[in-house]
């Protein structure tokens, strides 16, 4: 156990014994948080890889991060943005023809058919910020023939993982009007698949070939990548779910890690695949909490972090955009990332900004507070909140400041 100044060693200890009531209530076999502040790492890995499994979970254990992918395609977007092979505002249609000349329903609940053109083009700004069009539409009207369709194409992230290919993918949205207007509100997640094909494209190179040589080999994140060596598959911890109705916790099958092995058709920018590890994810934290760099590299510039952490959203937009209940309230998005914008909890720093997964992943950055915090553990929730054990992590990681 380490610690510095700034962080209390009694206070520290809190950490542990907070998070293990969740692993001790059977709510999680196990689960693995870290925080840096200042240089210092303080790291718990509590429990085992799986309810039926001795192995203990260690700092290296991999994980599926779901959607804490995000940030890290963001960032991959902002790289290309910063050498100007994609500039914010310019039509995406260069590079995803299958989006050129748009049609946005009527109203949400219209048929297919009932459309006006597009007032102008999708931008890589409208994807960063998730105002492209696509979306979570089961939000707005979870029965409107848009979801339906959506649904059937296998798009949403109920599916978890599309069968096809990003060519695929993209003919697939190719054949279905817009939710809205592109810039007009917020509808998550669509816009981060859209993100990783379009890195794709405009790089020449696959979504993880660029993140591996851009990102993750510049950083040490060996361990991280949409595929995981057969002989690795050992540290993959099992994931769960719980049932809505009954909060039973069982093995999620359908995402076994031999799945992990097999080469990944789609690969995605919003978090189906995706694994990681603690360390591995604080050296990303790390990167974004020293503006961009990295030792003597420098992935991003300043400027472009900053950018990615200001919220890029009106009132009015946040007010169309149904999402968590009262989350725009304390939260703005901005490039990538969500942010705090309000102080109303302990750990709610403003500017505070990150994200998190399904999965009860968690990483954020605090560069007010010198702080990066990452949470792993792998139990997908019964309700439309955020898991206690995620709320706990970030109280106990702020309660533990001391300065």
């Amino acid at each position: 156990m380490s610690t510095t100044d700034g962080l209390s060693p009694a206070r520290l200890t809190r950490i542990r014994d907070t998070l293990r009531r969740h692993v001790d209530a059977g709510r999680l076999p196990g689960l693995v948080a870290a925080i840096s502040r200042r240089g210092v790492e303080h790291v718990e890995a509590i429990g085992t890889l799986g309810f039926d499994r001795s192995a203990p979970m260690q700092p290296d254990t991999i994980f599926r991060l779901a959607s804490v992918t995000k940030p890290i395609t963001a960032v991959a977007a902002m790289i290309l943005i910063e050498e100007c092979k994609l500039r914010l505002d310019d039509p995406v249609d260069r590079f995803l023809p299958e989006l050129a000349n748009r049609k946005v329903l009527r109203t949400i609940d219209s048929e297919l058919d009932d459309t006006v053109p597009a007032k102008r083009p999708i931008t890589a700004r409208d994807l960063l910020t998730f105002r492209s069009g696509y979306g979570e539409v089961g939000f707005l009207s979870p029965t409107c023939p848009l979801q339906r369709a959506l649904i059937e194409a296998r798009l949403p992230l109920s599916t978890l993982t599309f069968p096809g290919t990003a060519d695929d993918f993209m003919e697939c949205l190719g054949r279905l009007p817009l939710a809205n207007q592109p810039g007009e509100r917020w509808l998550y997640h669509m816009s981060a698949e859209i993100l990783g094909v379009l890195i794709a494209r405009a790089s020449g190179v696959s979504l993880s070939k660029f993140m591996r040589e851009r990102i993750f080999e510049p950083l040490g994140m060996k361990d991280t990548g949409f595929t995981v060596p057969q002989k690795q598959l050992d540290r993959v911890a099992t994931c769960y779910r719980t049932d809505p109705s009954s909060g039973e916790i069982s093995v999620f099958a359908e995402l076994g890690p031999d799945l992990l092995a097999r080469p990944c058709t789609f690969e995605s920018g919003g978090g189906d695949q995706m694994v990681s590890t603690v360390d591995d994810l604080l050296a990303f934290g790390r990167m974004l909490l020293n503006r961009g760099a990295c030792g003597k590299e420098r992935l991003l510039s300043r400027l472009s972090v900053e950018l990615m952490a200001t919220d890029q959203l009106t009132a009015e937009q946040k007010a169309a955009s149904p999402f968590f209940e009262n989350f725009w309230d304390s939260r703005g998005w901005g490039m990538g990332v969500s942010m705090v914008t309000r102080r109303d909890d302990v750990s709610a720093v403003p500017g505070r900004f990150g994200w998190d997964g399904a999965f009860s992943t968690s990483l954020y950055v605090d560069l007010h507070e010198d702080l990066v915090g990452v949470l792993m553990a792998q139990c997908l929730p019964g309700a439309l909140r955020m898991p206690p054990v995620v709320l706990d992590f970030w109280t106990s990681a702020y309660q533990a400041i001391d300065d």
